[in-house]
C-alpha cells in the first residue's frame, strides 16, 4: 500500500483533531520525514489546538503552535492507506482496502500539560513502532 509517489500515507483521526492526532501526526512527520505522508483531522474538529498539546510537544522539540484542527473528509479517509483512530468511534467512514487501527489513548482535553506528557509519550512509542513497520529507515 503506498501512494503514487510511493510513500505509504497515514491519517490520524479523533474527536477535536486538537490533541492525540495532532500529535501523532507530528512525531511521525518529525520521525520519518519524507519517508511517509502525513494527515490528521477530528470528527468534531475543535477551534484551535489545545495549549498543553503545544507546550508538551515543543519540550521535545515539536512545533504544533502552527497547526489547526482540520474536519474529517471522506476524501482524506480514501486517500490514505492506513487510518489511524483515537476515540471517534464510528463516526469514521470505513472503505475496503484501508488498514484500520485504534489507539485507545485517554483524551486530552481540559487537562494540563503534565496529563498530556504521558500520552505524548504512549503515541510517540506507537509511532516509532509504525515507522518500523511501514516505512523503515533505508527503505526507498
Amino acid at each position: 500500500m503506498s501512494t503514487p509517489a510511493g510513500r505509504p500515507s497515514v491519517l490520524f483521526v479523533c474527536i477535536h483533531n486538537a490533541g492525540r492526532s495532532q500529535m501523532a501526526a507530528a512525531y511521525l512527520t518529525h520521525l520519518a520525514g519524507d519517508r511517509v505522508q502525513v494527515r490528521s483531522a477530528g470528527s468534531a474538529p475543535a477551534d484551535t489546538i489545545n495549549p498543553a498539546v503545544v507546550e508538551a510537544m515543543s519540550e521535545v522539540g515539536i512545533d504544533v503552535s502552527a497547526e489547526a484542527p482540520k474536519v474529517l473528509t471522506v476524501e482524506a479517509v480514501q486517500a490514505s492507506d492506513v487510518v489511524i483512530t483515537m476515540g471517534c468511534g464510528d463516526t469514521c467512514p470505513v472503505f475496503p482496502g484501508k488498514r484500520y487501527l485504534d489507539w485507545a489513548l485517554p483524551d486530552p482535553a481540559g487537562r494540563g500539560v503534565d496529563a498530556v506528557r504521558p500520552i505524548r509519550d504512549e503515541i510517540e512509542k506507537r509511532i516509532r513502532g509504525l515507522i518500523d513497520e511501514i516505512a523503515p529507515a533505508g527503505q526507498a
